[in-house]
C-alpha cells in the first residue's frame, strides 16, 4: 500500500471561525498575479504559491507547515496580490510587506464561486460587531485535490476594520 504524499495540511476551522486578529507589522512575502474576471488562472496561481512557500523554506522565514497563511487580495478583475506569512525578513526575499490592523474572519465550506456570498455573511457579522469593513482578503486554505480528499473546501473570509 503506498503513502500518499501530503500536499495541503489538514486544516482546523476553528481558530479562524469568528475571530479577531491583531496584527502589528506582521510580515508577509508579497506576489502579484494575474486573474480573468477575479478568476484565478489554477496554473498560475498553483505556481506562484509553490514558488512563494519554496522561497520561504529556502530563506528560512517559513513558518511551521501548522501555522501557513496565505491571504489572497483582489484590488481589480485582472489582478490577485497573494501574502504568504514569513516568519521575518530576508534581503534575497523579495517583496516583503507588513500588515498591520484589526481582522475579523469567519470560514465558510464549499466552493470558490460563492465568495459572493461569503463576503456578505463575512459583513453581516462584522457589521454586527459594530465595525465596519474596509478590505477583504481571503485564505483558500487547500487545492482542489485535497478538498476532494478531506471532505471540505474552506476558505477563511478576513474583513480588515
Amino acid at each position: 500500500m503506498s503513502e500518499e504524499k501530503e500536499c495541503c495540511p489538514k486544516f482546523d476551522p476553528l481558530p479562524w471561525d469568528g475571530k479577531k486578529n491583531e496584527w502589528k507589522e506582521k510580515p508577509f512575502l508579497m506576489r502579484t498575479i494575474p486573474q480573468l474576471f477575479h478568476m484565478p488562472l489554477p496554473w498560475i496561481y498553483g505556481k506562484a504559491i509553490t514558488e512563494m512557500w519554496e522561497r520561504a523554506q529556502k530563506l528560512n522565514i517559513a513558518p511551521p507547515i501548522k501555522d501557513f497563511l496565505l491571504l489572497a487580495y483582489d484590488p481589480s478583475p485582472w489582478k490577485s496580490e497573494l501574502y504568504l506569512s514569513v516568519t521575518g525578513e530576508h534581503p534575497d526575499a523579495g517583496n516583503i510587506v507588513k500588515i498591520s490592523g484589526t481582522f475579523m474572519s469567519k470560514v465558510f465550506d464549499g466552493p470558490y464561486q460563492d465568495v459572493p456570498k461569503y463576503i456578505k455573511a463575512l459583513e453581516a457579522f462584522v457589521r454586527s460587531e459594530g465595525k465596519t469593513p474596509k478590505k477583504y482578503y481571503f485564505y483558500f486554505t487547500t487545492c482542489p485535490k485535497c478538498a476532494k480528499k478531506y471532505g471540505h473546501n474552506y476558505i477563511v473570509a478576513f474583513a480588515e476594520v
